[in-house]
């Protein structure tokens, strides 16, 4: 039998550009936010919602992350800190909002690849399965591989825009920054607003899933998450300020994406190398995603909290390659969900996790004040519960303009929360079929 290869690790100039995408991965998919928030809305809900919602992730996660740099990240800091029901809850919940967040990326795909071939929507689902088993081959190849790809496709994602950039300053399409003002937005309208840029701007905490397969994690993500953030604002910022002043009909952007920006500012020439792009970043964020969440199913597994074929790896790649087919069958069957309502409902389900990471973070400040920490926010226990208040009322108030919106989104709301729901159902079951024996350790 051929013996496994010794386990390979990615450096920092790789964890950057699979944070960008695991995170990011370029503007696509912010279009919306110009016709949910209008001209003197949408740089204020762009630049004040990701101090608000990421910041405070970012700094958890940095924290956590320097205690603890384990495989599974996440879920074994809630597990330590919370008990491993609070885990289970925490796993359960990141595996949902992740199919529910991998369905939109193939969809996006082949709306850019039809800026070229617009009879390739015809062919959405099809083309979306063969993106989708693509990447899961490239995730079983390893780590290493996903961050070379990564870096690649990191390269061709931010090349169009800054040329894009550079003509738009050259030909002074760019003149001023409109007032901004959140006056008149109606309620809906902002909480769609916030939606579509807490979608664009979360998944700090899955990139801690593989935290024993990067060198020196602790400097390493420490350096990387945050030129990973600036990147990711100023990229967000521009665009939206040259695509409102591009003098585009929001109709035209709404249908054909930012290609059609690149249009206005460069010609076709433009429009297509954004296009191409956006293919790009629609794969560079699928594989990034599908390595972090595969991570999870895996490490629950060697707790028994999941069927135990799940923490199989491959023979050769030393990869978790069953939970990585499980998470592709998964989102084969969830590509035909409209993209608006997966964001109400990907973010819905995504915050509710990340609010178990906030309680960890403060019970260990309460628990465990003296334990080393070699990255430690510099806030007492006081100010830590005061910055996880503004990403919880950010939560809340989107939550609460999801319901207040059309019957379409509220029903995508009230689906997330019955997906939050299941995990006390499952939960339940674990315990039904644990020996009554196994039943203290499992609290």
């Amino acid at each position: 039998m051929q013996s496994p290869l010794p386990l390979r690790k990615i450096r920092p100039i790789q964890l950057i550009a699979v944070i960008f995408f695991t995170v990011s991965g370029g503007p696509y998919g912010l279009e919306p936010l110009l016709t949910y928030a209008g001209e003197h809305g949408a740089l204020m809900v762009l630049l004040i919602t990701p101090l608000l919602w990421d910041i405070p992730a970012i700094f958890t996660v940095l924290e956590l992350n320097s205690m603890m740099p384990v495989t599974g990240g996440y879920y074994q800091w809630v597990k330590q800190v919370l008990g491993t029901r609070w885990g289970f809850y925490e796993g359960w919940w990141t595996w949902l909002y992740t199919f529910i967040d991998l369905a939109i990326y193939p969809g996006l795909f082949v709306l850019y690849a039809s800026f070229f071939f617009p009879w390739l929507a015809e062919y959405r689902i099809p083309i979306c399965l063969i993106f989708i088993w693509l990447s899961a081959l490239l995730n079983i190849f390893g780590i290493v591989p996903v961050g070379k790809t990564s870096l690649f496709l990191g390269a061709a994602v931010l090349t169009p825009f800054i040329i894009l950039f550079g003509l738009a300053f050259y030909h002074h399409t760019v003149t001023t920054i409109p007032a901004q003002s959140l006056h008149g937005m109606p309620f809906s309208s902002l909480g769609m607003a916030l939606y579509t840029v807490m979608w664009n701007c979360l998944g700090w905490d899955n990139v801690t899933t593989y935290a024993e397969e990067v060198e020196q994690p602790i400097k390493s993500y420490l350096f990387s998450m945050f030129t990973a953030f600036a990147l990711v604002i100023v990229l967000y910022f521009l665009i939206i300020l040259v695509s409102q002043q591009s003098g585009i009909n929001m109709g035209v952007l709404k249908e054909e994406a930012f290609p059609a920006v690149g249009v206005a500012i460069g010609g076709r020439w433009l429009g297509s190398l954004i296009a191409l792009a956006g293919m790009a970043s629609s794969f560079g964020i699928y594989a990034a995603v599908l390595l972090s969440v595969s991570r999870v199913p895996k490490v629950m597994a060697d707790d028994d909290l999941l069927p135990k074929r799940l923490n199989k790896l491959h023979s050769r790649y030393q990869t978790p390659y069953v939970s990585i087919v499980v998470c592709s069958l998964v989102g084969s069957l969830m590509i035909l969900w409209p993209f608006a309502d997966l964001l109400i409902i990907d973010v819905t389900v995504y915050g509710a996790g990340l609010s178990l990471e906030y309680i960890s973070l403060i019970k260990l400040r309460m628990t465990s004040p003296d334990v080393y920490r070699p990255f430690k926010i510099p806030l007492n226990t006081v100010g830590l519960c005061l910055m996880v208040l503004l990403p919880v009322t950010v939560y809340f108030v989107a939550l609460a303009a999801a319901f207040s919106s059309n019957k379409q989104a509220a029903w995508a709301a009230i689906f997330a929360i019955v997906v939050l729901g299941t995990a006390e159902l499952v939960w339940r079951i674990i315990l039904w079929k644990k020996p009554h024996h196994k039943q203290g350790r499992l609290y």
